[in-house]
C-alpha cells in the first residue's frame, strides 16, 4: 500500500504561498476542480473524487487526525464512470459527507503541494510527501517541515482534521468530530 507524509494548514495569505510554490516547483501549476463524496466504511475513510463526468478516483485511506506531519496509507482506483460508481456507493454504503474544492497543484521534488480553496471553509495548504520504498517517515517529515518554513506557515495554522470534518464542525480549528457526519 503506498504511503506518504501529509500536513495541512489554514492559509491566511494564499498569494504569498502561491508565489513561493511557483518559485520552487518543477512541475505546475495545474488547476483541478474536485468534488469528493465520503462513504461509511469500517476502516479509515472511503471517498469518491469526481474530477469530471468521465474521470474519477475511488480512494481509501487511513491516517491519524493530528495537527502536524502524519503518515497516510492509501489506495486509489481510477474510474471512467464516476456517476454510476457514486450511485452504487451511495445506495450500498451510505454517503456521510461531501467536499467541493479548487486545487492548485505544484510538484516540488517528491512533494505534491496543494493550495486548496474549499467551498464553505476557505484557503488551505496541504503537502503530501510521497515516500520512496527505502525512505523513512522521519526523512519525509523533515521535507514537509522544511517546506512549511519556506512557505511561512506557523505551527498555529496547522490542522489535523479532514475537510469533511471541518465542514461538519463549522470551524477550521482542530476539533474532535464524530467519525461519521450526517448525509447532506
Amino acid at each position: 500500500m503506498p504511503r506518504n507524509i501529509e500536513i495541512k494548514a489554514v492559509l491566511p495569505n494564499r498569494d504569498a504561498v502561491l508565489a513561493a510554490a511557483a518559485k520552487k516547483c518543477e512541475l505546475g501549476p495545474e488547476t483541478i476542480l474536485q468534488h469528493d463524496f465520503f462513504f461509511r466504511c469500517s476502516e479509515g475513510r472511503l471517498k469518491l473524487r469526481v474530477l469530471g463526468p468521465e474521470r474519477g478516483e475511488l480512494i481509501q485511506y487511513e491516517r491519524q487526525d493530528v495537527a502536524g506531519p502524519r503518515g497516510s496509507h492509501y489506495e486509489i482506483a481510477h474510474t471512467s464512470d464516476p456517476g454510476v460508481l457514486l450511485d452504487i456507493l451511495s445506495r450500498t454504503l451510505g454517503r456521510v459527507g461531501e467536499v467541493k474544492k479548487t486545487r492548485i497543484l505544484y510538484h516540488v521534488g517528491q512533494t505534491r503541494v496543494h493550495i486548496d480553496k474549499v467551498e464553505g471553509l476557505g484557503d488551505f495548504l496541504e503537502l503530501e510527501v510521497v515516500l520512496r520504498p527505502d525512505q523513512t517517515d522521519g526523512e519525509a517529515q523533515h521535507i514537509a517541515e522544511s517546506l512549511l518554513r519556506e512557505f511561512g506557515i506557523e505551527k498555529n495554522q496547522l490542522t489535523g482534521k479532514a475537510y469533511v470534518d471541518l465542514l461538519f464542525s463549522g470551524s477550521t480549528e482542530a476539533v474532535n468530530c464524530p467519525e461519521l457526519v450526517p448525509e447532506k
